[in-house]
């Protein structure tokens, strides 16, 4: 610890990602990363944009960026913010939006990076613990005074769904206060609040290109909601990084947008892929939550979370462990293609499990 450095740097607790490790080859289902590539039309539109403009400043609004988004959930580009990843919108939108002098509501189980984004803006955390079933407890959402309230939908790690209609009495019990749902993984079954922005000012939908698109390298993540929340957005931003999207960025993020049919069809193979393994893993004894996302969440009864963790890497595939109260039995593996979740399905029965 430096003596240079601030107090508030002294009393960060920064998050952690799964690990990316190189000393071999592993089947990598521990960071939530899409197993399909990109649409062959992203890596077309960014080579096509590396030429001499890179030495022009890009577009800071992301003009085509934000109109396209627009239109394919049916907004208008001032109902659209651009990030460089859901990370950064998310980071600016607890800057903008959350009172200081209440607290933020959030779940006790649920995307770690709220807790960060808390020490990083003083502000104050109401952790709301989930329901034994690992549902929202959506009544003490309606009932608490807040400085704002988070929801990420479907929930991470355990792969949960907020119903669509809690979500919505959520919004409707706190006129107040921004509501923001986080919906990084909605495109894999899950049920969008985009629906709600025309009819609720106070709502703040935030999404990603990392995971369903495949462009989790890219970093491109936005945020939907009316014009007063995007506008607050951009005074922030504005403020901090006027150029968060490169041109590279932004002609890949236009194309993934604009190629539906390839999205579908990656999509749904996830899906399909994702229900044949939690059958697998139910056969085997497992018990594994309902996801609407590209991973499970799933433990072995009378077996170590961090124990099982460790066999398969040991055998070379990466899942994530989380050493936290109530869930430090469960493991969250990504699906990857058939190809590797047949290793890893393997991997468990013929080597972690054999005793």
């Amino acid at each position: 610890m430096s003596k240079y450095w601030s107090s508030l740097t002294r009393k960060l607790s920064p998050y952690v990602p799964g690990e990316q490790p190189k000393d071999q080859a592993y089947i990598k289902l521990n960071t939530n990363e899409n197993p399909y590539p990109p649409s062959p039309k992203v890596l077309r539109a960014i080579q096509e944009a590396a030429g001499d403009a890179l030495r022009l400043y890009p577009d800071p609004e992301s003009t085509v960026l934000r109109e396209k988004i627009a239109a394919r959930y049916g907004l208008g580009k001032e109902e659209v913010f651009v990030g460089n990843g859901s990370d950064e919108v998310l980071a600016l939108a607890f800057q903008a939006f959350f009172d200081q002098t209440q607290p933020v509501l959030f779940a006790d189980i649920t995307y770690s990076f709220y807790k960060v984004y808390i020490q990083l803006h003083e502000l104050k955390a109401e952790i709301i613990p989930l329901r034994d079933d690992f549902q929202l407890d959506v009544e003490a959402y309606v009932s608490k005074t807040n400085g704002g309230i988070v929801i990420a939908n479907p929930n991470a790690p355990t792969g949960i769904e907020v119903p669509l209609a809690d979500i919505e009495r959520i919004v409707q019990q706190n006129p107040d206060s921004v509501v923001l749902v986080d919906e990084a993984y909605v495109d894999f079954g899950g049920h969008s609040a985009v629906s709600l922005i025309r009819r609720y000012p106070n709502v703040l939908v935030v999404q990603t290109l990392s995971k369903s698109r495949s462009l989790a390298g890219l970093r491109v993540g936005f945020a939907l909601g009316q014009a007063e929340l995007i506008e607050g957005l951009n005074r922030v931003k504005n403020s901090f990084n006027s150029y968060p999207i490169d041109r590279l960025a932004q002609a890949g993020a236009i194309a993934a947008i604009e190629d539906e049919a390839y999205f579908q069809e990656t999509t749904e193979k996830v899906i399909r892929t994702r229900q044949w393994v939690t059958d697998e893993l139910r056969q085997m004894g497992f018990e594994v939550l309902p996801s609407q996302t590209n991973f499970v969440f799933a433990r072995l009864a009378g077996r170590s979370g961090a124990e099982l963790q460790q066999k398969l890497k040991e055998h070379g595939v990466l899942v994530r462990h989380f050493a936290q109260p109530r869930i430090e039995d469960y493991l969250r593996i990504t699906i990857g293609t058939d190809e590797e979740m047949r290793i890893m399905l393997d991997t468990l029965k013929q080597r972690v499990l054999m005793r």
